[in-house]
């Protein structure tokens, strides 16, 4: 969502879209990095955080200037600032990371040593082999343990409402934490194996829902509360506080 902008009226441009380009906007001594962006679909000139990539995104009209794109970045210094000092810090993975497993502390030991791949062990996740393989490991495993639970809370939920999953497809979704296609195919993020078991519980019965009710109409939101184990206002709002930080895990 744009959060700053600025209108420009100009007839719709028939011109090819340039790459993304890195810019800097001098603002009280710092140096601000922002990524501009021609879109032949953009009306105004904005200015978008996105989080998953920690960047700042200024959107322009294809026939826009550069030079008053800029401008406009300019006016909004303080704003791009402030905004590029909220980002969530990286996690990566690495041996003595701490990261949450379905909302548990749980710390990464690498062991060179070791005979297999990934292991849990007293509340620790284990990683054998090389240290340059320990992040892809560890991704992977992280991958597979969500898929290992959200796949049967996903079909108890269809059941209930005599519905049948056609597939179900983790992926490193970073816009989007779950989806529900008109064929019953369903996709969460992976990323939902950080969250507490509540918050997968409701975006599972969000998804199954869609099974039934392909809109966000009142009867919708009934049939997900009725699918939710707990109430959910609480995931929503955890959801909403913790969503930026999820993607920053691995990065």
């Amino acid at each position: 969502m744009a959060v700053r902008s600025l209108l420009v009226r100009s007839p719709p441009a028939r011109l090819a879209v340039p790459p993304p380009e890195e810019i800097v906007i001098d603002h009280a001594g710092q140096s601000l990095p922002v990524t501009y962006v021609r879109s032949a679909r953009a009306r105004r000139v904005s200015l978008r955080v996105d989080s998953a990539r920690r960047r700042i995104l200024l959107t322009a009209p294809l026939r826009m200037p550069l030079g008053m794109a800029i401008r406009f970045a300019e006016a909004q210094a303080g704003w791009i600032a402030a905004r590029l000092k909220r980002l969530p810090v990286r996690q990566p993975f690495a041996d003595g990371a701490e990261l949450p497993l379905f909302g548990v502390p749980h710390l990464i030991r690498h062991r060179p040593e070791a005979r297999g791949t990934v292991w849990l062990e007293a509340g620790e996740i284990h990683v054998a082999g090389r240290i340059e393989h320990l992040a892809r490991r560890v991704r992977e495993w992280l991958a597979s343990e969500f898929r290992r639970r959200v796949t049967p809370l996903a079909q108890a939920k269809a059941a209930r409402v005599e519905r049948r999953v056609k597939r179900i497809s983790v992926r490193d979704s970073r816009t989007r934490w779950g989806s529900c296609g008109p064929d019953g195919a369903l996709s969460f993020s992976w990323r939902l194996v950080f969250a507490p078991p509540e918050v997968l519980d409701y975006l599972v019965a969000h998804e199954v829902a869609h099974l039934v009710h392909m809109n966000h109409g009142p009867r919708f939101w009934a049939l997900a509360e009725r699918l939710c184990d707990g109430p959910m206002t609480s995931p929503r709002a955890w959801l909403k506080a913790n969503g930026e930080t999820l993607l920053q895990y691995g990065a």
